[in-house]
């Protein structure tokens, strides 16, 4: 039976999502309390994406196909009594055997917090704390290149020769969100690896007057990634909404 399973967690001490030997990652701990669950059995969890060190996520999903005959909400309580506090299940449900958490993603949603006034250790793990004034009113301006659809090989680190790099953003705004904290959001089809992280630190050139706005469009339109060296720091990143085909998820 294939589960659809809902989750959030903090990945302040984890290597990331994607399981690597030797290494604390998200991936590995979830497929531990799978294991528990399903009479010792292992089994492998397909994610939406993976997420690199240090990055949160409010809502990732994965699916997983058990052996054993159990029911949501019991497979919900039972996967939270076998993980780490940082870790929670939020819901699970049982989806058609067909159906793939990476491939039937429709959208995805990625926040990215900053702090521009005095340094708070408490949060420092949650909100990137860059603590000096930015030009957030040419950075507004700088962020509205990324919406549509484009080839985004100039904000790749790694594949820069990766075949397809086209992706399609809807929305990417900055907000105030109180107390000298912004908030960076985009929405669209698909990121590839390092490219939030890589397009914030663009934009944070912008603020600190290093370029001006219009060489964004410039450095996207150039599919270089040479021409843009800067990667925000991964503490403020956050995986905050998924988005399904739902026809896909639907059918029996």
């Amino acid at each position: 039976m294939r589960f659809l399973i809902k989750f959030s967690y903090d990945g302040s001490l984890y290597h990331g999502f994607q399981y690597q030997e030797g290494l604390d990652t998200i991936e590995e701990r979830l497929e531990i309390a799978i294991k528990k669950i399903n009479n010792n059995i292992e089994r492998p969890i397909v994610a939406t994406g993976r997420t690199d060190k240090a990055v949160h996520a409010k809502e990732q999903y994965a699916h997983v196909d058990l052996d054993v005959d159990i029911t949501e909400h019991k497979l919900k309580r039972a996967m939270n009594s076998n993980l780490p506090d940082d870790i929670h299940v939020i819901e699970t449900r049982i989806v058609p055997d067909y159906f793939h958490a990476r491939y039937y993603t429709k959208k995805k949603e990625y926040k990215y917090y900053i702090n521009l006034g005095e340094y708070n250790p408490i949060e420092r793990n949650y909100v990137y704390q860059y603590n000096y004034n930015l030009d957030i009113d040419e950075m507004k301006k700088a962020i509205n290149y990324f919406i549509g659809t484009h080839d985004f090989r100039a904000f790749v680190t790694e594949n820069k020769d990766k075949e397809n790099c086209v992706r399609t953003i809807e929305e990417a705004t900055i907000e105030s969100v109180g107390n000298d904290v912004y908030v960076f959001t985009f929405l669209g089809d698909g990121f590839l690896r390092y490219q939030v992280r890589n397009m914030v630190g663009i934009l944070l050139k912008v603020g600190q007057k290093k370029i001006k706005y219009t060489e964004v469009k410039e450095i996207l339109d150039s599919k270089d990634r040479t021409k843009n060296g800067q990667t925000a720091p991964a503490v403020g990143l956050y995986l905050t909404k998924v988005e399904f085909n739902d026809e896909k998820l639907k059918k029996k």
